[in-house]
C-alpha cells in the first residue's frame, strides 16, 4: 500500500475514533438539529485533550524512536568494523601464507628424518 495512502487511511481512522468519543462523552440530547452550549464545550475541550495528548505521545514516539535508530546505526557499525577487521586479517594470514610458499621454508618429512639421523 503507498504511503501516503496508509497515512490518509490512519488519519481517517484516528479522525472518526476521536469523532465518536468525543460525540458520546458530550451530547446528550438529539431533540434539536444544534449543539446545547454545554454540549459545545464539552466537545471542544474534548477534542483539544485528545489533540495535545496525540501531540505529546507523538513527540515521545519521536524522542525514543531517534535513540533507537542511533543504537541500531552504532550497532550496525560496529558489526561492520568487526567484519572488516576479520577480512583484513584473513587476507594477512594468506599474505603470509604465500611468503612462506615463496621462501622455500616449508620443511617436507623427507628432510626433518634426515637431519635426525646425523
Amino acid at each position: 500500500m503507498d504511503s501516503n495512502l496508509r497515512n490518509l487511511k490512519d488519519f481517517l481512522t484516528l479522525y472518526n475514533k476521536v469523532t465518536e468519543l468525543c460525540f458520546n462523552r458530550c451530547v446528550d440530547n438529539l431533540s434539536q438539529r444544534e449543539l446545547f452550549e454545554q454540549e459545545t464545550t464539552c466537545v471542544d475541550r474534548c477534542v483539544t485533550k485528545f489533540a495535545r495528548f496525540n501531540q505529546n505521545m507523538m513527540k515521545s514516539y519521536v524522542d525514543v524512536q531517534t535513540k533507537i535508530n542511533a543504537k541500531r546505526m552504532e550497532e550496525v557499525e560496529l558489526q561492520n568494523a568487526k567484519q572488516l577487521e576479520q577480512q583484513q586479517q584473513e587476507e594477512r594470514i594468506k599474505e603470509q601464507l604465500k611468503e612462506k610458499e615463496t621462501t622455500g621454508t616449508v620443511l617436507t618429512p623427507a628432510a626433518t628424518t634426515a637431519n635426525l639421523s646425523m
